[in-house]
């Protein structure tokens, strides 16, 4: 009994810190599209008077400002997901389903580490069941 509690503890660890390493990368991430985002926005509002005002140069700039707002919010839900994940693990949740309370499948967690359904309630979510 004690060495399935060591082992489970070890499992945590180890999804803690792979966890972890995903918050840092996607904090990176969103740093890096919020400073280019920032970045068009300046370039695209400076003093045009010197140069050819384009529609399609405009609708370029519009589409890849919009694109990278749009993958900025993406990584914020991710990374919402995380933080979810990490404090499921201190409360002792994490790795179970938050409908049905059955055990997650280990592959399930090393492929979506911050999951928190099993895929018979992901699917439902998806399609608009639940």
């Amino acid at each position: 009994m004690m060495k399935d509690k060591k082992l489970k503890k070890e499992k945590l660890v180890f999804f803690s810190k792979l966890l972890e390493k995903q918050r840092e990368t996607l904090i990176n991430q969103i740093q890096h599209l919020g400073d280019d985002a920032l970045k068009n926005i300046k370039e695209s509002s400076g003093d045009l008077s010197s140069h050819t005002l384009h529609m399609a140069d405009l609708a370029t700039d519009n589409y890849n400002r919009d694109f990278s707002i749009g993958l900025v919010s993406s990584e914020e839900d991710l990374l919402r997901q995380i933080n979810d994940a990490l404090k499921r693990i201190k409360d002792g949740t994490y790795g179970y389903c938050s409908e049905c309370k059955k055990k997650l499948p280990e592959k399930r967690l090393k492929a979506m580490p911050y999951a928190d359904l099993c895929v018979e309630h992901q699917e439902e979510k998806e399609n608009g069941h639940s």
